[in-house]
């Protein structure tokens, strides 16, 4: 199976990998400079660099890669640790360059109003695959969201039935109304989507949670939910609130730390405490 080939499958299809490389070589090691190595998701892989304790460890490293999404270099002295001397190699040293493969991350916008329309446009700009749903043809069609990845304008139920978003997903709740938004977000919470977000304000996001928690819908299952969706900059209109929306979804993507303080996720406790304070 060729390498790259895998690679643009994988990529293709949402997945994640880490390819590795031997990048610099010194002495005798049990491969060639340049070799790699495809350490798909699933722990399964394509090429060799060579096998032994230095493959082991390498596709542990992968891992490491793929859940970070920062690339890394890893050093082996097969000459000062015989731990890595399985009988193939009579010495050498070796560095192996490890980088993610990352396809463009789907998101799936459940609403194709003004908000969805305009989180679509910004999303395409930043790199995300768009998927638009709504039950209304009038909205979501091929004028509206042209280079969209795909337009579904059917029953919430059978389109959602027909999805399985994967764990790099990011998931968008802008339909309009509670009733539609309680529906898909009680389908999301169940999904390994990376990221769900939810419009409303504050006390709107805690009624649909709650009556969700009397549905049977463990609380902890919100834990992922950001709701009201995007950073607080004070955004009115739709367009606004598609800059605020698409700049949250840009920090999950690359694992902004400094951007964690701002994001509001969904507290059920603490917010009911601070709504009985309150009044």
């Amino acid at each position: 199976m060729d390498i790259y080939e895998e690679l643009v499958r994988l990529r293709r299809e949402g997945r994640r990998g880490a390819l590795a490389t031997i990048i610099t070589t010194t002495g005798s090691i049990p491969s060639y400079s340049s070799a790699k190595m495809l350490v798909r998701d699933d722990g399964s892989v394509v090429g060799t660099i060579g096998g032994g304790c230095v493959e082991a460890e390498v596709i542990t490293g992968a891992r490491k890669v793929m859940e970070q999404e920062k690339p890394e270099t890893f050093e082996f002295n097969l000459n000062k640790n015989p731990s890595f001397d399985t009988g193939l190699v009579c010495g050498g040293s070796l560095e192996v360059f490890v980088e993610p493969i990352l396809g463009d991350p789907t998101l799936y916008i459940f609403g194709a109003g003004h908000v969805g329309l305009n989180v679509y446009k910004v999303a395409q700009m930043a790199g995300f695959q768009v998927v638009v749903i709504d039950d209304r043809v009038s909205f979501a069609n091929r004028e509206r969201f042209p280079e969209a990845q795909e337009v579904y304008a059917d029953d919430w139920d059978k389109v959602m039935a027909s999805l399985n978003p994967p764990d790099t997903s990011f998931i968008l709740v802008v339909t309009r109304g509670h009733r539609e938004d309680m529906h898909v977000l009680q389908w999301a919470v169940d999904t390994k989507a990376r990221y769900i977000g939810m419009i409303g304000s504050k006390r709107k996001v805690i009624t649909v949670c709650k009556e969700l928690q009397k549905l049977g819908v463990p609380a902890s299952k919100f834990d992922r939910v950001h709701a009201p969706v995007g950073f607080d900059i004070g955004a009115t209109t739709p367009e606004e609130i598609s800059v605020a929306v698409a700049a949250e979804m840009i920090a999950v993507r690359r694992h902004s730390q400094s951007a964690l303080p701002y994001m509001r996720r969904l507290q059920l406790v603490s917010d009911e405490v601070q709504e009985k304070s309150a009044s």
